[in-house]
Protein backbone atom coordinates (compact mmCIF):
# COMPACT_ATOMS: atom_id res chain seq x y z
CA UNK A 1 0.00 0.00 0.00
CA UNK A 2 1.30 3.46 -0.91
CA UNK A 3 1.33 5.84 2.03
CA UNK A 4 -0.54 9.05 1.02
CA UNK A 5 2.47 11.00 2.31
CA UNK A 6 4.45 9.53 -0.59
CA UNK A 7 1.81 10.33 -3.23
CA UNK A 8 1.87 13.45 -5.38
CA UNK A 9 -1.47 14.37 -6.90
CA UNK A 10 -1.38 15.86 -10.41
CA UNK A 11 -4.47 17.65 -11.70
CA UNK A 12 -4.41 19.04 -15.27
CA UNK A 13 -6.85 21.95 -15.52
CA UNK A 14 -8.03 24.38 -18.17
CA UNK A 15 -11.02 26.62 -17.64
CA UNK A 16 -12.09 24.81 -14.47
CA UNK A 17 -12.42 27.77 -12.08
CA UNK A 18 -15.88 26.62 -11.03
CA UNK A 19 -14.73 23.19 -9.88
CA UNK A 20 -11.02 23.15 -9.09
CA UNK A 21 -11.23 24.81 -5.64
CA UNK A 22 -13.68 22.23 -4.30
CA UNK A 23 -11.68 19.36 -5.83
CA UNK A 24 -8.45 20.47 -4.13
CA UNK A 25 -10.12 21.10 -0.77
CA UNK A 26 -11.80 17.68 -0.82
CA UNK A 27 -8.54 15.94 -1.61
CA UNK A 28 -6.56 17.79 1.07
CA UNK A 29 -9.26 16.98 3.62
CA UNK A 30 -9.18 13.28 2.77
CA UNK A 31 -5.55 12.35 3.47
CA UNK A 32 -2.11 13.89 4.18
CA UNK A 33 -0.91 13.75 0.57
CA UNK A 34 2.73 14.54 -0.23
CA UNK A 35 1.55 17.43 -2.44
CA UNK A 36 -1.29 18.51 -4.69
CA UNK A 37 -0.13 19.94 -8.02
CA UNK A 38 -2.53 21.75 -10.30
CA UNK A 39 -1.21 22.43 -13.80
CA UNK A 40 -3.08 25.42 -15.19
CA UNK A 41 -2.95 24.79 -18.93
CA UNK A 42 -3.27 28.36 -20.16
CA UNK A 43 -6.68 29.05 -18.60
CA UNK A 44 -8.29 32.40 -19.32
CA UNK A 45 -10.34 32.30 -16.11
CA UNK A 46 -9.36 32.10 -12.43
CA UNK A 47 -8.48 28.38 -12.43
CA UNK A 48 -4.96 28.95 -11.11
CA UNK A 49 -6.06 31.45 -8.47
CA UNK A 50 -8.83 29.19 -7.17
CA UNK A 51 -6.48 26.21 -6.98
CA UNK A 52 -3.82 28.15 -5.11
CA UNK A 53 -6.40 29.53 -2.67
CA UNK A 54 -7.56 25.99 -1.93
CA UNK A 55 -4.03 24.92 -1.01
CA UNK A 56 -2.57 23.47 -4.21
CA UNK A 57 0.81 24.16 -5.69
CA UNK A 58 0.07 25.69 -9.10
CA UNK A 59 2.17 25.34 -12.25
CA UNK A 60 1.07 27.45 -15.18
CA UNK A 61 1.47 27.08 -18.93
CA UNK A 62 1.63 30.46 -20.72
CA UNK A 63 -0.75 29.10 -23.35
CA UNK A 64 -2.94 26.04 -23.84
CA UNK A 65 -0.83 23.00 -24.75
CA UNK A 66 -3.28 20.19 -24.12
CA UNK A 67 -4.28 17.84 -21.33
CA UNK A 68 -1.39 15.47 -21.99
CA UNK A 69 1.16 18.28 -21.92
CA UNK A 70 -0.23 19.39 -18.55
CA UNK A 71 0.06 15.85 -17.18
CA UNK A 72 3.67 15.63 -18.36
CA UNK A 73 4.48 18.95 -16.68
CA UNK A 74 2.98 17.64 -13.44
CA UNK A 75 4.88 14.33 -13.61
CA UNK A 76 8.19 16.14 -14.15
CA UNK A 77 7.56 18.56 -11.28
CA UNK A 78 6.22 16.00 -8.79
CA UNK A 79 8.50 14.95 -5.95
CA UNK A 80 6.52 12.03 -4.51
CA UNK A 81 7.38 8.39 -5.07
CA UNK A 82 3.92 7.77 -6.52
CA UNK A 83 1.65 9.91 -8.67
CA UNK A 84 -2.13 10.06 -8.69
CA UNK A 85 -3.66 11.77 -11.72
CA UNK A 86 -7.26 12.92 -11.79
CA UNK A 87 -9.46 15.35 -13.69
CA UNK A 88 -10.27 18.82 -12.44
CA UNK A 89 -14.00 18.67 -13.17
CA UNK A 90 -15.12 17.17 -9.85
CA UNK A 91 -16.30 13.81 -11.15
CA UNK A 92 -13.83 11.76 -9.08
CA UNK A 93 -14.44 11.12 -5.37
CA UNK A 94 -11.53 11.72 -2.96
CA UNK A 95 -12.46 8.51 -1.12
CA UNK A 96 -11.85 6.61 -4.37
CA UNK A 97 -8.40 8.18 -4.56
CA UNK A 98 -7.46 6.36 -1.36
CA UNK A 99 -8.83 3.08 -2.73
CA UNK A 100 -6.69 3.40 -5.84
CA UNK A 101 -3.47 4.32 -4.07
CA UNK A 102 -3.95 1.54 -1.52
CA UNK A 103 -3.27 -0.98 -4.31
CA UNK A 104 0.05 0.55 -5.37
CA UNK A 105 2.89 -1.77 -4.50
CA UNK A 106 1.02 -4.90 -5.51
CA UNK A 107 0.14 -3.19 -8.80
CA UNK A 108 2.25 -0.79 -10.85
CA UNK A 109 -0.70 1.05 -12.42
CA UNK A 110 -4.18 1.33 -10.91
CA UNK A 111 -6.97 2.77 -13.07
CA UNK A 112 -10.31 4.02 -11.78
CA UNK A 113 -12.69 2.17 -14.12
CA UNK A 114 -15.97 4.04 -14.41
CA UNK A 115 -19.16 2.04 -14.69
CA UNK A 116 -20.95 2.52 -18.00
CA UNK A 117 -23.99 4.10 -16.36
CA UNK A 118 -21.89 6.97 -15.00
CA UNK A 119 -20.42 7.83 -18.42
CA UNK A 120 -22.43 10.62 -20.03
CA UNK A 121 -24.44 9.93 -23.19
CA UNK A 122 -25.25 6.68 -24.98
CA UNK A 123 -23.06 7.61 -27.97
CA UNK A 124 -20.12 8.31 -25.66
CA UNK A 125 -20.68 5.01 -23.84
CA UNK A 126 -20.86 3.11 -27.12
CA UNK A 127 -17.69 4.75 -28.43
CA UNK A 128 -15.79 3.99 -25.22
CA UNK A 129 -16.98 0.36 -25.29
CA UNK A 130 -15.69 -0.03 -28.84
CA UNK A 131 -12.31 1.45 -27.91
CA UNK A 132 -12.14 -0.83 -24.86
CA UNK A 133 -12.73 -3.93 -27.00
CA UNK A 134 -10.16 -2.95 -29.62
CA UNK A 135 -7.57 -2.13 -26.96
CA UNK A 136 -8.32 -5.43 -25.22
CA UNK A 137 -7.56 -7.33 -28.43
CA UNK A 138 -4.36 -5.39 -29.14
CA UNK A 139 -2.99 -5.84 -25.61
CA UNK A 140 -4.39 -9.29 -24.90
CA UNK A 141 -5.88 -8.02 -21.63
CA UNK A 142 -9.45 -7.10 -20.74
CA UNK A 143 -9.75 -3.31 -20.41
CA UNK A 144 -13.00 -2.08 -18.82
CA UNK A 145 -12.18 1.65 -19.14
CA UNK A 146 -9.42 2.75 -21.50
CA UNK A 147 -10.00 6.51 -21.35
CA UNK A 148 -10.39 7.11 -17.61
CA UNK A 149 -8.15 9.98 -16.49
CA UNK A 150 -8.28 8.75 -12.88
CA UNK A 151 -5.15 6.65 -12.30
CA UNK A 152 -2.06 6.24 -10.15
CA UNK A 153 1.38 4.73 -10.67
CA UNK A 154 4.97 4.81 -9.50
CA UNK A 155 6.59 8.01 -10.79
CA UNK A 156 9.72 6.31 -12.15
CA UNK A 157 7.59 4.01 -14.33
CA UNK A 158 5.62 6.94 -15.74
CA UNK A 159 8.90 8.69 -16.57
CA UNK A 160 9.89 5.64 -18.68
CA UNK A 161 6.99 6.36 -21.02
CA UNK A 162 6.92 10.14 -20.82
CA UNK A 163 8.35 10.51 -24.33
CA UNK A 164 5.40 8.53 -25.71
CA UNK A 165 2.65 10.58 -24.09
CA UNK A 166 0.82 12.87 -26.53
CA UNK A 167 -0.02 16.47 -25.69
CA UNK A 168 -3.73 15.94 -26.31
CA UNK A 169 -6.40 13.87 -24.57
CA UNK A 170 -4.89 10.43 -25.22
CA UNK A 171 -2.62 10.23 -22.16
CA UNK A 172 -4.85 7.67 -20.33
CA UNK A 173 -4.99 5.49 -23.45
CA UNK A 174 -1.23 5.63 -23.90
CA UNK A 175 -0.25 4.93 -20.29
CA UNK A 176 -2.68 2.00 -19.98
CA UNK A 177 -1.44 0.30 -23.13
CA UNK A 178 2.22 1.02 -22.41
CA UNK A 179 2.03 -0.52 -18.93
CA UNK A 180 0.17 -3.59 -20.20
CA UNK A 181 2.47 -4.24 -23.15
CA UNK A 182 5.58 -3.64 -21.03
CA UNK A 183 4.46 -6.40 -18.64
CA UNK A 184 3.69 -4.26 -15.60
CA UNK A 185 0.91 -5.23 -13.18
CA UNK A 186 -2.23 -3.25 -14.00
CA UNK A 187 -5.45 -3.19 -11.98
CA UNK A 188 -8.82 -1.66 -12.83
CA UNK A 189 -10.66 -0.54 -9.71
CA UNK A 190 -14.42 0.11 -10.19
CA UNK A 191 -15.43 3.68 -9.33
CA UNK A 192 -18.62 5.68 -9.57
CA UNK A 193 -18.08 8.95 -11.41
CA UNK A 194 -20.09 11.97 -10.31
CA UNK A 195 -21.63 14.41 -12.76
CA UNK A 196 -18.88 16.74 -13.91
CA UNK A 197 -19.01 20.50 -13.42
CA UNK A 198 -19.04 22.29 -16.78
CA UNK A 199 -18.89 20.60 -20.18
CA UNK A 200 -16.48 17.96 -21.45
CA UNK A 201 -13.78 19.07 -23.90
CA UNK A 202 -13.59 15.63 -25.53
CA UNK A 203 -15.64 15.05 -28.69
CA UNK A 204 -16.09 11.46 -29.86
CA UNK A 205 -16.18 12.28 -33.59
CA UNK A 206 -13.04 14.40 -33.34
CA UNK A 207 -11.04 12.52 -30.70
CA UNK A 208 -12.20 8.91 -31.27
CA UNK A 209 -10.01 8.41 -34.39
CA UNK A 210 -7.08 9.95 -32.50
CA UNK A 211 -7.48 7.39 -29.71
CA UNK A 212 -7.53 4.59 -32.33
CA UNK A 213 -4.35 5.86 -33.99
CA UNK A 214 -2.68 6.12 -30.57
CA UNK A 215 -3.56 2.46 -29.88
CA UNK A 216 -2.02 1.37 -33.18
CA UNK A 217 1.07 3.45 -32.48
CA UNK A 218 1.61 1.93 -29.04
CA UNK A 219 1.09 -1.63 -30.26
CA UNK A 220 3.48 -1.16 -33.19
CA UNK A 221 6.07 0.01 -30.67
CA UNK A 222 5.64 -2.87 -28.22
CA UNK A 223 4.11 -5.75 -30.20
CA UNK A 224 4.01 -5.09 -33.98
CA UNK A 225 2.90 -8.62 -34.91
CA UNK A 226 -0.44 -7.93 -33.22
CA UNK A 227 -1.15 -5.73 -36.25
CA UNK A 228 1.05 -7.17 -39.00
CA UNK A 229 0.06 -10.82 -38.49
CA UNK A 230 -3.74 -10.42 -38.96
CA UNK A 231 -3.13 -8.32 -42.09
CA UNK A 232 -0.74 -10.95 -43.44
CA UNK A 233 -3.07 -13.86 -42.69
CA UNK A 234 -6.04 -12.00 -44.20
CA UNK A 235 -4.13 -11.29 -47.39
CA UNK A 236 -2.89 -14.90 -47.55
CA UNK A 237 -6.38 -16.36 -47.22
CA UNK A 238 -7.81 -13.92 -49.73
CA UNK A 239 -5.02 -14.73 -52.20
CA UNK A 240 -5.49 -18.49 -51.81
CA UNK A 241 -9.27 -18.32 -52.20
CA UNK A 242 -9.03 -15.98 -55.18
CA UNK A 243 -6.39 -18.22 -56.78
CA UNK A 244 -8.54 -21.33 -56.30
CA UNK A 245 -11.52 -19.56 -57.83
CA UNK A 246 -9.58 -18.39 -60.91
CA UNK A 247 -8.03 -21.86 -61.41
CA UNK A 248 -11.49 -23.41 -61.24
CA UNK A 249 -13.12 -20.93 -63.61
CA UNK A 250 -10.31 -20.16 -66.06
CA UNK A 251 -7.64 -22.79 -65.51
CA UNK A 252 -4.95 -20.33 -64.40
CA UNK A 253 -3.89 -18.31 -61.38
CA UNK A 254 -4.70 -14.62 -61.73
CA UNK A 255 -2.03 -11.96 -61.20
CA UNK A 256 -4.15 -10.50 -58.42
CA UNK A 257 -3.89 -13.72 -56.44
CA UNK A 258 -0.11 -13.79 -56.79
CA UNK A 259 0.13 -10.17 -55.66
CA UNK A 260 -1.99 -10.91 -52.59
CA UNK A 261 0.23 -13.86 -51.66
CA UNK A 262 3.39 -11.79 -52.13
CA UNK A 263 1.87 -8.99 -50.06
CA UNK A 264 1.09 -11.47 -47.26
CA UNK A 265 4.69 -12.72 -47.18
CA UNK A 266 6.16 -9.19 -47.24
CA UNK A 267 3.88 -7.96 -44.45
CA UNK A 268 4.72 -10.99 -42.30
CA UNK A 269 8.47 -10.50 -42.78
CA UNK A 270 8.21 -6.77 -42.03
CA UNK A 271 6.25 -7.69 -38.89
CA UNK A 272 8.99 -10.09 -37.77
CA UNK A 273 11.69 -7.47 -38.27
CA UNK A 274 9.57 -4.87 -36.46
CA UNK A 275 9.08 -7.28 -33.56
CA UNK A 276 12.84 -7.68 -33.20
CA UNK A 277 13.45 -3.93 -33.42
CA UNK A 278 10.74 -3.38 -30.80
CA UNK A 279 12.35 -5.89 -28.43
CA UNK A 280 15.82 -4.38 -28.87
CA UNK A 281 14.50 -0.84 -28.46
CA UNK A 282 12.66 -1.56 -25.23
CA UNK A 283 15.44 -3.71 -23.74
CA UNK A 284 17.91 -0.94 -24.52
CA UNK A 285 15.82 1.61 -22.61
CA UNK A 286 15.59 -0.72 -19.63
Amino acid sequence: MADPQHVSIVIPACGEAGAIGAVVRELIGTAPWHEVLVVDDGSTDATGTEAASAGARVLRHPYNKGNGAAVKTGIRAATGEYILILDADGQHKPSDALRLTSQLGEYDLVVGARSSKTQAGSVRRGGNALLNRMAGYLTGHEIPDLTSGFRCARREYLLDFLHLLPNGFSTPTTTTMCFLRAGYNVAFEPVEARERIGTSKIRLARDGPKFFVIMLKIITIFSPLRIFLPVSVGSLLLGVLYGMWTVTTSGRIANGSVLLLMFAVIVFLVGLVSEQISALRFDGRR
